[in-house]
């Protein structure tokens, strides 16, 4: 509720590297993917959401959907008492399959497709050439917007995947790693989209002040704006993304020779500065592929096993984030408890 410089720099700095000359702070990237779809649905006047199955939005009620038989959308396993069936507001296409979105974009009431640029929450699955190119012109042919969630691929570079990779979207929203840790989050619009909200709130059919998912009062706080500020500024350079990338890159260098050299049956995927194997070969290319090729017991092995030596995995993922302070021995200790560990089980 009060604008402070920091905001002001925050908001510059995101354009500089998204692209997105519009933005709206929030507490995390779960409200701010909460608000921006429901500026979706008011831009264009549809009430549904496309994501694809295995995705991952925060706790957003819309996006824990997978598709079903015959074109349908169910629920996620495991979803937490969904408040309506999910077909009632979701549509839900298949990751790489670019003729499961246009199937579902064909009812015409789609109001957004909100995907990751890759999915990161079910392993790391790339897209596949040509793949996101084809959803930016699929929404634009069906009078969908395109929605992209950067929350975990912004590990991709300083611009995110969006930067990388060239991206055009109509929304875009991130949050977490910009804060350093301190609760935020941000999404931007085109200048289009702005004017399709201003044109119902400028007639009074909608009031967009306060009552919308961002909740308002603590949004664009002056701790959340000054740590953004900070990490954005001294910490997510350039620089420090070009030497966590090359650490990455070591990462998935060292985690594919344990698995050549022992022939084991699994994958590793690399995202900039995040690497992540899978228990799968070849990778998964659906989110569907690689949910099946999660494997309990050996992810509790890995997890104790590496603790056990002093390496402390990311919970719930068999993955690595690196950070500014993340230094070569690291890596190549991983890379050497790693061929321990799985030797144990392959050799």
């Amino acid at each position: 509720m009060l604008p402070s410089e920091d905001a002001q720099w925050v908001g510059a700095e995101l354009t500089r590297r998204f692209g997105m000359p519009l933005w709206s702070f929030t507490l995390s990237a779960t409200d701010a993917n909460r608000w921006a779809v429901r500026l979706a649905r008011l831009a264009t006047g549809r009430s549904k959401l496309l994501v694809f199955g295995y995705s991952y939005h925060g706790s957003v009620d819309e996006t824990f959907a997978v598709p079903g038989p015959d074109g349908t959308t169910v629920s996620r396993p495991g979803n937490v008492a969904p408040p309506v069936p999910l077909d009632l507001t979701t549509r839900a296409a298949t990751w790489n399959d670019l003729a499961s979105v246009e199937r579902q974009l064909a009812h015409g009431d789609v109001a957004a497709i909100l995907t990751e640029p890759a999915l990161t929450n079910i392993g790391i699955v790339l897209p596949e050439p040509g793949f996101l190119e084809g959803l930016r012109e699929l929404a634009t042919r069906y009078g969908a917007l395109l929605m992209i969630d950067e929350t975990h691929t912004f590990s991709a570079g300083w611009g995110g995947a969006t930067r990388a990779w060239g991206l055009q979207p109509d929304l875009f929203v991130i949050g977490k790693s910009i804060g350093g840790g301190i609760p935020c989050g941000a999404y931007g619009i085109t200048e289009e989209v702005a004017a399709a909200i201003t044109r119902h709130t400028d007639a009074g059919e909608a009031d967009i002040i306060d009552v919308g998912g961002v909740g308002g009062t603590l949004a664009g706080n002056a701790l959340s704006t000054a740590a953004m500020r900070a990490t954005l500024g001294e910490v997510l350079t350039p620089e420090a993304f070009e030497h966590m990338t090359e650490l990455a890159t070591a990462f998935t260098a060292g985690v594919q020779a344990t698995l050549d050299e022992l022939d084991v049956p699994w994958s590793v995927r690399q995202l900039g500065a995040r690497a992540e194997y899978r228990f799968a070969r070849p990778a998964p290319r659906t989110g569907e592929e690689s949910a099946l090729a999660h494997d309990d017991d050996v992810d509790a092995y890995m997890h104790l096993a590496t603790c056990n030596r002093g390496l402390l995995m990311t919970p719930f993922h068999n993955m690595a984030l690196m950070c500014p302070d993340t230094t070569r021995a690291d890596v190549d200790r991983h890379t050497e408890v790693f061929r321990e560990v799985v030797g144990a089980l392959y050799a």
